[in-house]
């Protein structure tokens, strides 16, 4: 059935206004041009936009051109005012827009948690009026609001979520009384997940999952190009995900022993800490990211280096490293086996104070032993046998996953030689293993020293196999603990919704960068028989607050963009 006059009308209005909001100011003649319209339509919606306030002339397609047909027509930016807020557990923060999403003014506000719910209401509404006046904004027609929780499908509002502070919900009635505005509700990790598929790693992508990686934990679905948000709005509560290594299993009220426990802020900083690594935090985002971050650049670093020294990959010799137990309290003892026929030496056996991970044999090399709880990841793609409340997958160069404390062991090159950190140091290659060469380094209160050689270590890729300096390889175990952490979380994602790709958000996904995300997509090619690629997210925490905007410049323009019909 045709559309009726009226209908059309709006249609090709729309049109329109999309391609000027996408392309910029455009003339009579280019409207035409991209819309496929005749010129007489053209011009007939060109008429009712301009009445409409919609859109202006706003200069000439040339300098030597004059007349109608060189005038560039442009949407009135400031026909309409928006702002978008992030809320979080410690404070507010908020940007005002015009129509086209040109941010005009942004500000924020830290909020106490012993700041009464009044108060705190208070500051976070003083803080949207003081920015749009700053903005220039008598009024503003859309607010969009990201928050952590659940947002009821049917009704769009902020669900009651235990552990959530109570001014969150009673901040979106206080707005709606306050100002003369639309307000969108929606949950943060959905909002980033727009962010990144508009502007950010995800924009060749209709099918993705984005997982959220910042103060805590949480996942974002958009299948076919639509946000899947569930029977009650709880799709992506990931950090509820019951998973091994914890010790313990969710609840309905906690997250704690479910994968929050492994990959929120806190978990991430136990285990940089158990690692030895320290880090200088900044402002607005988890120390989580700058550990990360940190551990990225080091491990990066020494990466690119690597990979620019004949031989590093197939090095012949090569220790393998293992860091101890809790925060460095784990035994170490290297195996007894001689190497093998390709040149591969025995197992290492690494007990932990509070978790444990052994290297497995390697080609031809003796076996490793295993004591006490945690997760067992085997060396050079051989993994070790189940047990009670053990994980053993195959790897090459891995670290472990363990419980409270941390154990990882990683084979770098073909021989099994032994080093470890235990009680504090940070030891290098032993000259025995035939690795690149021993030194030790100790921690301080102003991080890593570097370690001198001792030993003989052979030439690079003869006796090579180094990873780099002693900052370095410590940088690398903690960033494969970490990508084992993720893979579990990830491994479900794509063990049932194959979404053939895995966003890591937030300040922590964007602090690691490819460097992370390639260690969690070669976890997860052992792990599942479904291709997922993995991606480190473009924007970072800003995601948020710029999936806000850009929900409230949809909102705004869906309902200005459709001028009074004509009869």
């Amino acid at each position: 059935m045709p559309a009726s006059p009226s209908t059309a009308r709006a249609i090709n209005d729309r049109l329109a206004l999309r391609l000027l909001q996408q392309e910029g100011p455009l003339t009579a003649g280019k409207l035409k041009q991209l819309t496929g319209l005749s010129r007489p339509t053209v011009a007939d919606l060109v008429e009712r936009l301009t009445a409409a306030g919609l859109i202006a002339v706003v200069g000439e397609s040339g300098e030597q051109r004059r007349g109608p047909n060189a005038r560039l027509y442009g949407i009135v930016a400031d026909r309409a005012h928006l702002a978008a807020l992030d809320v979080r557990t410690e404070g507010v923060s908020v940007v005002v827009s015009d129509l086209l999403g040109e941010v005009l003014t942004e500000a924020s506000v830290p909020i106490s948690g012993d700041s009464g719910t009044g108060p705190a209401v208070e500051q976070a509404v003083a803080l949207v009026e003081r920015a749009a006046k700053e903005a220039g904004a008598e009024r503003l027609h859309t607010v969009g609001i990201g928050a952590p929780g659940l947002v009821d499908p049917a009704t769009g509002e902020l669900r009651d979520s235990s552990g959530l502070p109570e001014w969150h919900r009673r901040l979106v009635a206080a707005l709606q009384e306050r100002l003369p505005a639309r307000v969108i509700v929606e949950n943060e990790t959905n909002l980033a997940a727009l962010a990144e598929q508009r502007e950010g790693a995800a924009r060749d992508r209709d099918t993705f999952v984005l997982l959220w990686l910042g103060h805590g934990t949480g996942a974002a679905v958009v299948l076919d190009g639509a946000l899947r948000r569930g029977a009650s709005g709880g799709t992506g509560e990931i950090g509820f995900l019951p998973v091994p290594g914890t010790g313990a299993l969710p609840s309905a009220t906690d997250c704690a022993g479910g994968f929050h426990s492994l990959a929120g802020a806190a978990a991430i900083a136990e285990l940089a800490q158990a690692h030895g690594l320290v880090a200088d935090g900044k402002a607005h985002e988890p120390y989580a990211a700058a550990l990360v971050r940190r551990a990225a650049e080091a491990a990066g670093a020494a990466e690119a280096g690597d990979s620019r020294r004949p031989g590093r990959a197939d090095g012949a010799a090569g220790g393998a490293w293992a860091v101890g137990g809790g925060a460095g309290a784990g035994a170490v003892r290297g195996g007894a086996g001689p190497a093998g026929a390709s040149g591969v030496g025995g197992g290492v056996e690494v007990v932990g104070s509070g978790g444990v991970a052994a290297a497995g044999p390697g080609v031809g090399g003796g076996a490793g032993a295993v004591r006490g709880g945690g997760a067992v990841r085997g060396a050079v793609g051989v993994g070790g046998r189940d047990g009670v409340g053990e994980a053993a997958v195959g790897a090459s160069g891995v670290g472990g996953l363990g419980g409270g404390g941390e154990a990882s062991v990683g084979a770098v090159g073909a021989a099994g030689g032994r080093s470890g950190v235990r009680d504090g140091e940070v030891a290098a290659g032993d000259p025995e293993a035939g690795g690149s060469g021993g030194g030790v380094g100790r921690q301080d209160a102003g991080g890593l020293r570097g370690a001198s050689p001792e030993g003989d270590g052979g030439a690079d890729g003869a006796g090579g196999g180094r990873l780099g300096a002693p900052e370095e390889r410590i940088a690398a175990r903690f960033l494969d603990a970490l990508a084992d952490r993720l893979a579990i979380g990830a491994a479900s994602i794509a063990a049932i919704l194959d979404p053939g790709c895995v966003v890591l958000g937030g300040e922590v996904g964007r602090a690691g960068g490819d460097v992370l995300a390639a260690r969690v997509e070669e976890r997860l090619a052992r792990m599942t028989p479904l291709r997922t690629e993995v991606r480190a997210g473009a924007l970072g925490g800003g995601a948020v607050l710029r999936g806000a905007l850009l929900t409230a410049r949809d909102g705004a323009q869906d309902d200005l963009f459709t001028p009074p019909v004509r009869a």
